[in-house]
């Protein structure tokens, strides 16, 4: 389930993308033939793998629909960095955050792709996605703190940009702050992600622990959030994310016997297994 944001991209110097919005309320147009959720399956903690389509079951609305796909291929990855980058993110934060970044880089593979956004007071978005993980890598290196922190805007930007391209979008989000300066608003924005495949890991550091949008971002999209109380161990986190993201099963499923708007609440379950599921919540279909 695949759509389009309205949002503007205007060209900017160097190579960078600033996005600017135009409306509080970003609209996201969903078709509903196919629905993909991306579904982490755990028993003791650890991923559980070689399971089959057969062996899952999802309601759709509370109507058992059949699975036609359950993929654990090393599908392509779409990794999209949307990093704060206010004026807190500087000396051993930056350092660490540039460090834990280089570390996901190093571990993608062959058809993988990488992306920044990063944030203050404007979302700056640039390189787009690309299998040249050193444009994204300078790019980290050469970006510089300043200003406020626009996180809801940006974490809008990051989903719009892991979805631009065919693969699975992974946002990896980190922010030290509370939003200061985003236009959109955040239920505007969690409504985009009810309507997205793409799925949001976060950090948050210091302030940003306390900002309810971005556990509700995380769960909107199947994610999880990680709050730490230092960025020393960051490349830790960062891998872990990548790791298990790989680890995850993409479903797919035609909806039959439920309508074709408005919320559709999703549950998923393995057949036979006391195994724990982590799966978006739901979707939200139509205009």
């Amino acid at each position: 389930m695949r759509g389009v944001a309205a949002a503007v991209f205007a060209f900017g110097v160097a190579g960078a993308t600033v996005l600017s919005v135009q409306a509080q309320n970003p609209t996201f147009s969903s078709k509903i033939e196919a629905v993909r959720v991306d579904v982490l399956v755990t028993e003791d903690g650890k991923p559980v793998r070689g399971l089959r389509a057969a062996d899952f079951e999802i309601f759709d609305n509370g109507v058992r629909q059949t699975v036609d796909i359950a993929s654990s291929e090393e599908l392509p990855l779409n990794v999209v960095f949307t990093f704060d980058l206010s004026a807190s993110i500087v000396g051993e934060r930056l350092g660490n955050l540039r460090e834990a970044s280089h570390a996901v880089l190093g571990g993608l593979k062959k058809g993988d792709q990488a992306a920044l956004v990063n944030f203050n007071d404007a979302v700056l978005i640039g390189p787009g996605l690309t299998g040249d993980t050193g444009l994204v890598r300078a790019a980290i290196d050469r970006a510089q703190p300043t200003g406020n922190t626009s996180l809801v805007d940006a974490s809008f930007a990051g989903m719009m940009l892991a979805e631009s391209d065919v693969g699975r979008g992974l946002v990896i989000v980190f922010s030290d702050g509370l939003d200061t300066s985003s236009w959109l608003r955040p239920k505007a924005v969690l409504d985009v992600a009810k309507r997205s495949d793409a799925v949001v890991y976060a950090v948050s550091a210091g302030l940003a622990t306390k900002a309810e949008f971005l556990g509700d971002l995380t769960e909107q999209t199947g994610g999880r959030l990680f709050k730490i109380e230092s960025t020393r161990g960051l490349s830790a986190v960062f891998l872990e994310v990548l790791d298990e993201f790989r680890q995850r099963y993409l479903l797919s499923y035609s909806p039959a016997g439920v309508s074709q708007e408005g919320w559709h609440q999703l549950t998923v379950r393995v057949k036979g297994r006391s195994a724990t599921v982590r799966a978006r919540p739901g979707y939200l279909a139509g205009q």
